[in-house]
Order: C-alpha cells, then sequence, then structure tokens
C-alpha cells in the first residue's frame, strides 16, 4: 500500500507525517483491497482541511474531508469516515454472495 501525504499552504511536520502514517496503515484492516492512500492537507484561514482519498482493487475509490481548526482532530474525523465507508463497501460485497452450496452443507437425511 503506497501511502502518500501532500500539503497547500504548509510544510507538514515531521511529527504530523508520522501520525498520519500510522492512522492510515490501519486502514487494510477494514478493506484488504486498498492500493494507495493519498493524504491532502490545506490550510484555509484559521481552519485546517484534511482530505483521504484511497485508491482500491477493481477500481474503488473512497474520499472523505473534514475541516477543523486542529489538524490532528481534522486527521482524526477523516479516517474515521473512511473506515465507515470501507466498512459499508465491504459489508455489502460480503452480502452480494448467496448461501453456501455443496455437500458439505446440505441437511442430513437426505
Amino acid at each position: 500500500m503506497n501511502v502518500t501525504v501532500e500539503a497547500r499552504h504548509l510544510d507538514v511536520t515531521q511529527p504530523m507525517r508520522q501520525y498520519i502514517e500510522s492512522k492510515v496503515e490501519k486502514l487494510p484492516r477494514f478493506y484488504e483491497g486498498i492500493q494507495s492512500v493519498e493524504v491532502i492537507l490545506d490550510m484555509e484561514a484559521d481552519h485546517a482541511v484534511v482530505e483521504i482519498v484511497v485508491q482500491a482493487s477493481r477500481k474503488h475509490t473512497f474520499v472523505a474531508s473534514h475541516r477543523d481548526e486542529d489538524m490532528y482532530a481534522c486527521t482524526d474525523r477523516c479516517v474515521d469516515k473512511i473506515i465507515t465507508q470501507l466498512r459499508r463497501h465491504k459489508d455489502r460485497l460480503r452480502n452480494r454472495h448467496g448461501a453456501p452450496r455443496g455437500k458439505a452443507f446440505e441437511e442430513p437425511g437426505q
């Protein structure tokens, strides 16, 4: 999984970069098909804006953004939004499959 951290109108400090990477590295726990993650940090007036773009297998793209005064809180909330999207997507994929078939799943006596 490739992790890219970009910044607009500000410089990213090393502790901030490490914090973001540690949060983003937990995402494959929720969906295994993640190929790349792009984190975009921006400052607008007095607010920090964080946007996370996740590219997954089969051309699935997940995007979340959040605006707050604190960059760390903004990152946490944005990661929570992405996790919610990944869980919903994984549930949809899991529910799409039918009931298991085969001899191992037949009722006894048939």
